[in-house]
């Protein structure tokens, strides 16, 4: 709960101590559940009791039984709670309904997924995303919101645009919604520029994907440390969504092989739509990647959820069909070897912490971005020294020769670059 001045700031705000609940309709979200508790955690409440209810047809008004409804009343009260979160995304009026029968403040997935990707956007792009995805459900859900999301509210769930904007009416939001997607377009046009100059270079790019934690960001820097390049390191803490800001970093594995790797903001189950919709920008870059390295925490006993949690997204982005290795990080957790039958040929077994693994994952990622490439010596004529500065720029020569008919170059190039430079192709 929070505490105000007489002005309504917050000067102090405490744990929220809460109730999770969740209901399945004859599936098992014993995973979904326990992810759930991880997200309120990262978000700082602390969690009392987690709940389920077996239901064949979702309650309109209340989500919930009446029955379960009533027994989650009775645990706020003698648990002395003073937040309810459902693992599911309830309606405005279930929202008012539920915190009526519990007289606590109600809230659902999206608003703790949302209320974390708030507390921890850094960049300017990273904050209006946010925003937009929060004002894009809120806006349908003005008339229900009560204690969730009232100005004198506070704490989780309230967090990212300001309070104010919950008083505005539907017309001010939408214009605010519609300035800020005016704004990510225009950051949107910036990047689609940088990434026109990424493939007139024609360097590789990989992306760095999977779900929240798993490792994305330490193995980046795992491979940062490899070529001694401490300045480049990018943030990395073991807690969810540590990372939201797409990072790039050029990768020089040797002399001759380059290419930039991206890592992109964690997945996780129930993924809001609007959070998804509003990150499409950032999330693009895994769309347009050449390859893509999906990063699984081992050590997790259902990695397999995951898994499926990744190829969902996307999927969802439409980008399940890019080559894909799957690297099984913090394999230093184990307590046995990890079999990886059955999940593809292109895995490998690493630990970002130890280094164990990185030079196999290095050689994979190169063998994919490079399997088409052969070395051939070309005879360029001294009257067509743009052709050869273009192939120097993009290609360190291997070997240079100056002869009386122009240079001759050994140099590794892609099948593209043979058919287009076929002509200068010399055998001696």
């Amino acid at each position: 709960m929070a505490h105000f001045d007489e002005n309504n700031n917050v000067i102090q705000e405490e744990t929220a101590r809460a109730i999770l609940i969740g209901v399945s309709l004859g599936t098992d979200i014993s995973y979904s559940m326990e992810e759930l508790k991880g997200l309120a955690e990262a978000a700082g409440a602390e969690v009392l009791a987690m709940m389920t209810q077996n239901v064949e047809k979702i309650n309109a008004g209340t989500y919930v039984g009446t029955g379960k409804l009533q027994e989650l009343a009775e645990c706020c009260t003698n648990m002395e709670a003073d937040l309810v979160i459902f693992n599911d995304e309830l309606s405005g009026m279930q929202l008012r309904n539920i915190e009526n029968a519990c007289g606590v403040k109600v809230i659902d997935r999206t608003i703790l997924i949302l209320d974390i990707f708030a507390s921890r956007a850094t960049s300017a792009e990273g904050k209006l995303q946010v925003e937009l995805a929060q004002l894009s459900y809120r806006l349908p859900r003005l008339i229900g919101f009560g204690r969730s999301l009232s100005r004198l509210g506070g704490g989780i769930g309230t967090r990212g645009p300001g309070e104010t904007k919950l008083e505005s009416d539907r017309r001010h939001i939408q214009h605010r919604m519609d300035f800020i997607k005016s704004e990510i377009k225009a950051i949107k046009s910036t990047r689609a520029t940088q990434r026109a100059k990424r493939e007139k270079s024609e360097i590789p790019v990989v992306a760095l994907v999977g779900y929240t934690n798993s490792g994305k960001s330490s193995i980046m820097n795992a491979l940062l440390d490899k070529e001694d390049r401490e300045d480049k390191k990018v943030f990395e803490k073991d807690m969810l969504f540590a990372t939201l800001d797409t990072s790039q970093r050029l990768i020089t594995p040797d002399d001759r092989h380059s290419y930039i790797l991206i890592d992109t903001v964690g997945f996780v189950s129930k993924l809001p739509h609007s959070l998804v919709s509003a990150f499409k920008s950032t999330l693009e870059e895994a769309v347009n990647a050449d390859l893509l390295v999906q990063v699984v925490d081992a050590s997790y006993e259902a990695k397999d959820f995951y898994i499926d949690v990744t190829n969902s997204v996307l999927k969802e982005l439409g980008a399940e069909d890019k080559p894909m290795i799957m690297a099984f990080n913090k394999c230093d957790l184990l307590s046995e070897p990890l079999n990886t039958v059955g999940y593809g040929q292109d895995c490998v077994v690493v630990s970002a912490r130890t280094g164990e693994g990185l030079d196999e994952l290095s050689q994979l990622i190169q063998s994919k971005i490079y399997a088409e490439t052969k070395v051939v010596s070309l005879l360029i004529p001294y009257t067509d020294g743009s052709v050869l500065s273009s192939i120097i720029d993009k290609n360190k020569p291997l070997e240079t020769e100056y002869s009386e008919n122009g240079t001759i170059i050994k140099v590794e190039l892609s099948f593209a670059d043979i058919s287009r430079y076929g002509k200068y192709i010399y055998d001696d």
